[in-house]
């Protein structure tokens, strides 16, 4: 098996697994603090065009992955909606016009090439809502860290991916989807650095083994 290949496969695993950590958090959970909904509908949208793209121009490598990443996206915000209600669907919707008031238009006027490359930009922004939630929230309890890890990993290497091949849309996106991910990983990281102090702060301190009980 070749590195290129090699590579693929790791990708593929990645973009789905990266949902599973976040989708399980919002199913099992009652917090939506630092989530947005709308990067939800947006990611379930772009999985689809990412379908369609690369069934309509044969870049199959992105075939299996955006099958599993607009499965496992419905589901996430079936969790999502369950905690939030009406709220949730209608900012999932507002995130899937986004990149299909776009797209769409695109395809009819200059074709799939042109079109790969808008879809590769909204990959490469896909992360950007979710990095301003995570910002602007005091709370990030609802955030799933592994899932921006792999989300990291899996852009950086379909970046090298469509290096490669000569793919501008895999460049455009694994380039903008490694840049968000890691303004999300700074966010979480430096707020539980931040958190960490009182936390311990706020643990009950053991009694001196020599103290004398009143």
């Amino acid at each position: 098996m070749s590195v290129l290949v090699l590579l693929l496969v790791v990708a593929n695993v990645l973009g789905v697994a990266m949902i599973v950590p976040q989708a399980v958090r919002l199913r099992r959970g009652s917090s939506l603090a630092g989530v947005s909904v709308v990067w939800i509908g947006l990611s379930a949208a772009l999985n689809g065009w990412w379908l369609v793209y690369g069934v309509a121009a044969s870049v199959w490598g992105v075939v299996p992955v955006s099958i599993g990443g607009l499965a496992l996206y419905v589901w996430m915000l079936r969790g999502a909606v369950s905690i939030a209600g009406a709220v949730a669907w209608r900012s999932a919707a507002l995130g899937a016009a986004l990149p299909s008031a776009t797209v769409a238009p695109v395809v009819v006027v200059g074709g799939w090439a042109t079109a790969g490359l808008v879809i590769g930009l909204w990959y490469g922004v896909q992360f950007a809502p979710a990095a301003w939630s995570v910002i602007r929230s005091v709370r990030v309890d609802g955030v799933s860290p592994a899932t921006w890890l792999m989300a990291w990993t899996e852009a950086v290497i379909w970046f090298v991916y469509g290096l490669d091949v000569g793919d501008g849309a895999l460049l455009v996106g694994g380039g903008g989807g490694a840049v968000m991910a890691t303004v999300i990983l700074v966010r979480l990281a430096t707020v539980r650095v931040a958190e960490a102090p009182a936390q311990s702060s706020s643990r009950p301190r053991r009694r001196n083994a020599d103290t004398v009980s009143a």
